[in-house]
């Protein structure tokens, strides 16, 4: 993680209550879909967040980023009224999807494709 100590904290606060909001507040927004918050890295200045999306059980993974796009407004209004006591600007929220746990599985298949032949005693 990169930035200074006040970014990181900021980071982590954007991410809580982004996680709480998707899980509580916005279950209409959502409808039944199940997305993680796994990062949220925040410019130096605090006035834009990315936010990276884990959704690892949807089916179109676009659509559902066009929606949080659509209702970017009212996910940072909802932000807003959590953090109002603890930040003076409420920053710019861009999404994107995390495909670290995609990559991840892509790394295990391709080991577990691997055809390794034993190791033969007699020659070692």
């Amino acid at each position: 993680m990169s930035g200074t100590v006040r970014q990181q904290k900021f980071s982590k606060l954007i991410q809580k209550e982004l996680s709480d909001i998707f899980q509580r507040d916005q279950r209409g927004l959502l409808g039944s879909e199940f997305v993680t918050i796994m990062d949220a890295k925040v410019s130096p200045d605090l006035s834009v967040v990315r936010v990276y999306i884990s959704m690892a059980l949807v089916k179109d993974k676009k659509a559902l980023l066009e929606k949080l796009e659509l209702h970017k407004k009212e996910i940072r209004k909802a932000l807003g009224e959590r953090i109002r006591n603890q930040a003076r600007i409420v920053p710019q929220i861009n999404f994107f999807i995390d495909e670290t746990e995609e990559g991840a599985q892509r790394i295990e298949d391709l080991i577990k494709s691997l055809n390794i032949p034993p190791i033969d005693s007699k020659d070692s």
